[in-house]
């Protein structure tokens, strides 16, 4: 069986693994190292387990029917003839109540293995071993590119007073922390409008969803148990605080069965989101680019298996204009398998130009997950007239970080005496001409 084989069905199930061990061993293997080896034990131990199991209650049943048949018959409950079938019931009972946690414990070892393992990259996702293997897809917007030198967008905003992140760290929260004020807030406001309005009007359905998740919501969307570390947790309850409206988005219709007339359904939302950024330390410290809370306007789409693909493209189209419209120079990158989500197959990055660094950065990242998040969740859809479900495919986008599109407005649009021109596109929102 060829690894494309798995494209409409990208989760591992252990069907699966069980049945293709070598060709699912060989994608993985483009993702990192990933040893199938102890799932495959752990799978042979719970099916001889399940075999014994299922032998021993098979005999269980026969017994008590033939004590009963034998009572009937006229034999005596008490005489050797039953007591003999009674004492051989009660070691196979006696064996199932050792055997059946045996098997539980081994069910939830290989649960735990599964929900480890990510989903397996598209075969026309590019092979590398990390980001410096990303593929350039395009560029656009050479001619908004600044021609003059540029401040970083920390300092142009504490100039303009817009940004505090000294009083937001000191005084209210910790570092990686930022207080926005007068203009710096009236422009999120506005990057959140446009986007949503932008969305909308494309579409896409507007969604508020709660803030804080459950546990299983994060597992569902592939977020728990690898992503614990980088969540917030709050402690005395079973919520989570959201790291992006992906998690919401995709439990809208966990465990439900949509109608095939029902897809595609296309979902956006504006959420602030919280991540830990474990790991990141020392990177991006100063500046709106790596903080523990930010905005972010999310794109979410259910679809139909046939045209995922397709919709992905348009996923990204639907982010580009975004940064079109705010004439923000970026680039297209296509992730290699070695820098894919968790729960992607295939992904592409939108990274802004960032002047003061001389480089772009991640602004959006639009990927297709098929119908990873579709079976953890159990999203299926029935087609008119057909007797089985089929699961859906998922797709979410960045559109856009706010935070982000924030500094890059502020760096891109700065004037040589040192105010920072308002985008045309949002100057109907803030009313403004200049921060």
């Amino acid at each position: 069986m060829l690894v494309d084989d798995f494209q409409r069905t990208a989760v591992l199930d252990l069907k699966q693994v069980r049945e293709n061990p070598e060709a699912i061993q060989v994608a993985l293997g483009k993702r990192g190292a990933y040893d199938l080896a102890p799932l495959l034990e752990l799978d042979q131990q719970q099916r001889k387990l399940e075999t014994a199991r299922s032998q021993l209650q098979a005999r269980s049943n026969q017994i008590g029917k033939q004590v009963g048949q034998s009572i009937k018959a006229g034999a005596d409950p008490n005489g050797p003839e039953v007591m003999a079938l009674k004492a051989e019931g009660n070691q196979a009972k006696a064996e199932l109540q050792t055997l059946e946690p045996q098997e539980r414990e081994i069910k939830a070892q290989i649960e735990s293995i599964l929900l480890g393992l990510p989903n397996l990259p598209s075969s026309s996702t590019p092979v590398g071993k990390d980001e410096t293997e990303n593929v350039e897809v395009r560029r656009w917007g050479d001619e908004y590119l600044p021609q003059q030198p540029t401040k970083p967008h920390w300092e142009i905003g504490e100039t303009l007073g817009i940004l505090d992140f000294k009083r937001a760290a000191e005084k209210i929260a910790q570092s990686r922390f930022v207080a926005l004020i007068g203009a710096g807030a009236a422009l999120e406001r506005a990057l959140i409008s446009f986007m949503l309005d932008r969305h909308t009007g494309a579409g896409y359905q507007e969604v508020i969803p709660p803030y804080l998740i459950n546990s299983a919501a994060l597992t569902a969307s592939g977020q728990l148990p690898k992503f614990a570390e980088e969540s917030f947790q709050c402690r005395n309850d079973d919520l989570w605080l959201t790291p992006t409206a992906e998690v919401p988005l995709t439990n809208l219709h966990r465990d439900e069965i949509l109608s095939a007339d029902q897809l595609p359904i296309h979902y956006c939302a504006y959420t602030p989101c919280f991540r830990r950024e474990a790991g990141s330390y020392g990177k991006d410290t100063r500046g709106l680019i790596r903080l523990h809370q930010f905005n972010k306007v999310e794109m979410y789409k259910f679809v139909h298996p046939d045209h995922s693909f397709d919709a992905l493209e348009a996923l990204v189209n639907d982010a580009e204009a975004i940064l079109q419209q705010l004439k923000l120079p970026y680039r297209v990158i296509e992730l290699c398998t070695g820098d894919l989500g968790f729960s992607s197959c295939k992904t592409y990055d939108l990274e802004v130009w960032m002047p003061s660094s001389d480089s772009y950065r991640e602004i959006s990242s639009c990927s297709n997950c098929l119908d990873f998040q579709a079976r953890r969740a159990n999203i299926r859809f029935k087609a008119s007239g057909q007797k089985g479900t089929q699961y859906v495919h998922t797709l979410n986008g960045s559109g856009l970080a706010i935070g982000r599109t924030m500094a890059a407005i502020l760096e891109n649009y700065q004037e040589p005496n040192g105010a920072v021109r308002v985008p045309e596109v949002l100057q109907p929102y803030l009313r403004r001409e200049y921060l």
